[in-house]
């Protein structure tokens, strides 16, 4: 006869058991969408990009002669000069707008406040083809509402093309993806700011700490991870930058808005040379993960 203390560790691991397969049953719909869906498209990329894939043939097994063509290919410089540009501006630019919008907005009263949550949040839920279109007629060089105030207010002289000269082109992206970008960061950095412990902040100020000295000291190191998922979440928004110049600009003109996202998206749909542009979306995703890797750690370090 088994003893109690065996009846009862057979009984719990059963239970175990159960809850396991119950636990995984419930898991298997998003596991299959996952692997069928992400892993097996990421594996496929990085299978595919060794090889000269076009339609109407055969795939032709080439090595690294993707990489080898990339890496001497200008247009493909010139499309991560601008990917990087639009981060290195959109990434600080809209992490510090944000947190200074949301420390405005949190200090209202509660209809106020998510009033203006409303407000920023709503290009983001906004159809971006939509929103694109409303920037395309605010830009446009004969009946544009920018070249109507500049010319009334005397700061322009005549209508400038704003998309069609490479000097203000790719200013006007990243103008565009600033105010859809913005949404979300406000919204979790109001929450951020609602959750700070208060008693600390009370205790801050009755030692003689001054407003800004209690948010550096007090407040900035209970956001740090809310900080840290805006960051990424950011960056790979900037680099991933690819409907609104499909829709205003197409990488024009002269390459000035060219992107990697969209470069990829051009030789890939538009060449039908699909080993090319996995090749530059393996590399694409490689920057992504190390730029990804490096924001955390310096998050954790501080």
């Amino acid at each position: 006869m088994p003893s109690d203390t065996q009846v009862k560790r057979l009984s719990t691991g059963r239970l175990v058991l159960h809850e396991n397969v119950a636990a995984y049953l419930f898991l298997l719909p998003f596991l299959i969408f996952f692997v069928g869906f992400v892993l097996y498209p990421m594996f496929l990329c990085v299978y595919t990009s060794l090889f000269d894939a076009t339609m109407g043939r055969e795939d032709i097994y080439i090595g690294l002669q993707n990489y080898q063509e990339l890496f001497s290919d200008p247009v493909f410089w010139v499309a991560l000069k601008n990917t990087a540009i639009i981060v290195l501006v959109s990434v600080p630019v809209t992490c510090a707008f944000s947190l200074w919008v949301a420390s405005a907005i949190s200090k209202m009263p509660v209809a106020a406040t998510s009033a203006f949550r409303c407000i920023f949040y709503l290009p983001v839920v906004t159809g971006s083809v939509a929103v694109t279109m409303v920037w395309k007629w605010m830009f446009n060089n004969y009946y544009g509402i920018f070249n109507y105030l500049g010319q009334n207010t005397g700061l322009i002289d005549k209508p400038i093309n704003w998309l069609g000269d490479p000097k203000y082109a790719l200013g006007c992206i990243i103008l565009i993806l600033l105010t859809t970008s913005v949404g979300q960061p406000i919204v979790l950095y109001v929450s951020a700011l609602d959750n700070v412990d208060r008693t600390l902040v009370e205790a801050a100020a009755v030692d003689g700490a001054t407003p800004f000295q209690a948010f550096w000291k007090v407040k900035w190191p209970q956001m740090m991870p809310t900080t840290l998922y805006i960051l990424v979440i950011t960056t790979i928004n900037s680099f991933q930058c690819f409907a609104l110049i499909q829709l205003l600009t197409s990488g024009g003109p002269k390459n000035s808005t060219m992107t990697i996202m969209y470069y990829i998206y051009y030789n890939a749909f538009k060449l039908y040379r699909y080993g090319y542009g996995n090749a530059m979306g393996v590399i694409l995703a490689i920057i992504i993960a190390i730029l990804s890797a490096v924001q955390l750690r310096l998050g954790k370090e501080k």
